[in-house]
């Protein structure tokens, strides 16, 4: 059995039959109430295996009631994708912002990697709760399908192959895959060796890095 999230609406699909249950929106919930269970989610998750984890103990870290949790989520996969959904959509945010007014590839790109570090430094729990979802799950969480973000990412790849900046003999996706395992083999990596030295410390080294692995030959040794 899969589950999707569409507009706050669980959908459970299996071989032979389609139902839907109906949930209350999010907007419906007190905010406190919303972070009480963001942060319950994440102190579970990171620290347990996935499969540990259950409603009742959600609710009992969060103080609310069972009852509160499936009204608002349905199941436990749903709380989980739900709220890694707000977490990733915060980042998301930020990275956009801090993408404004800069018009160099380069510069673009070395934004957004500083952004995703800070985010390892700063929520080390939520890198190692995303670390829990497969891979084969990712759609589960609604960001991933965000096309309004990740096409304005990727607009920053196309234009810098397009300028003659960024490696143009491998397809943009693999770019994109590039840049995101760099990103997440470091994260996980960082906290799990559970250094005191923020990753971003080694910024400048980390970009050249990535730099030379997605900039044309004649271009990232300069």
């Amino acid at each position: 059995m899969t589950v999707k999230i569409v507009n706050q609406k669980v959908i459970h699909q299996d071989n032979s039959t389609k139902t839907s249950q109906h949930l209350a929106p999010l907007a419906d919930m007190r905010p406190a109430t919303l972070d009480k269970i963001e942060k319950a989610v994440r102190q579970l998750f990171a620290t347990s295996d996935a499969s540990e984890v259950t409603m009742i103990q959600i609710a009992s870290t969060a103080n609310v009631s069972l009852q509160t949790l499936y009204k608002y989520f349905g199941d436990k996969q749903t709380v989980l994708y739900t709220i890694m959904d707000i977490v990733l959509g915060r980042l998301a945010t930020r990275i956009m912002d801090h993408l404004q007014g800069i018009d160099s590839v380069k510069d673009r790109l070395r934004k957004t990697l500083w952004v995703c570090l800070d985010f390892v430094d700063t929520q080390p729990d939520a890198v190692m709760v995303l670390s829990t979802v497969s891979v084969s799950r990712f759609h589960n969480i609604a960001i991933y399908e965000n096309k309004e973000l990740i096409d304005a990412f990727l607009s920053v790849l196309a234009d810098g192959q397009n300028r003659g900046v960024l490696n143009d003999k491998v397809p943009l996706y693999i770019l994109f895959d590039v840049f995101m395992g760099f990103i997440n083999r470091l994260g996980i990596m960082h906290i799990l060796r559970k250094t005191d030295r923020a990753i971003n410390t080694d910024f400048d080294t980390l970009f050249e890095m990535l730099w030379r692995s997605m900039a044309k030959p004649e271009i990232s040794t300069h």
